[in-house]
């Protein structure tokens, strides 16, 4: 039986957060090695840190939050797809991967060997989708998209656009993978966000094997 590969990323003190976030802080409120009878952390962040799930109600006034999220979005069969463009995903590239109705997507891109490994800052130069991709996916019908980096979209404006392109179609999204050690191909998924009541988004923990 094939092994899982776990996509996701640690949360930890300082790591990248998206610029006006509130950063990551866990602090340890209690400590065995202090006389305390257990150890105890708490964590302070934004729910769209690390690797996360967005909701459509991240960007659509009246979407459907994250905890009405049905299971088999992000649980079962599911696609990773190398991109080549080392600054976009584009719906020329992606219109030759034959996109189907209710598929689950995750793109593996640059993002995962540069923006985790090496940079510790946000990047705001990381691959994501334009606009223009991002009208193809919905055209496609496409039901959960995956990204390895903190937003589907660019930075500024275009990815505000894609944002709201995507979730207002109401695809489900995963944000903050790690693709460094997956193979295009094809893989069982299963994540699964907190089930935060009414919540934009929430943390999630991602993990795939090979099908």
């Amino acid at each position: 039986m094939s092994e899982w590969i776990d996509i996701s990323v640690p949360l930890r003190t300082g790591m990248v957060h998206w610029p006006g976030d509130i950063p990551v802080v866990i602090r340890q409120t209690a400590d065995i090695s202090r006389g305390d009878v257990a150890n105890l952390r708490t964590i302070s962040t934004s729910a769209h840190v690390g690797t996360h799930m967005d909701a459509p109600l991240h960007f659509v006034a009246n979407g459907r939050p994250i905890d009405t999220m049905p299971f088999d979005a992000t649980v079962g069969r599911a696609r990773v797809i190398a991109i080549e463009h080392e600054h976009v995903i584009t719906r020329e590239e992606l219109s030759k991967h034959d996109l189907q109705l209710g598929e689950r997507v995750l793109f593996k891109t640059r993002n995962s060997n540069v923006a985790w490994a090496v940079c510790r800052y946000f990047l705001k130069q990381y691959v994501a989708l334009s606009p223009d991709a991002a009208r193809y996916v919905v055209d496609c019908g496409v039901r959960t998209i995956g990204v390895d980096y903190l937003s589907i979209g660019p930075y500024g404006d275009e990815g505000v656009e894609t944002h709201q392109l995507i979730l207002g179609a109401g695809i489900w999204v995963i944000e903050g993978l790690n693709l460094a050690n997956v193979e295009a191909g094809t893989y069982e998924l299963v994540c699964l966000p907190l089930k935060i009541e009414g919540g934009d988004g929430a943390p999630a923990r991602a993990i795939l094997r090979k099908a």
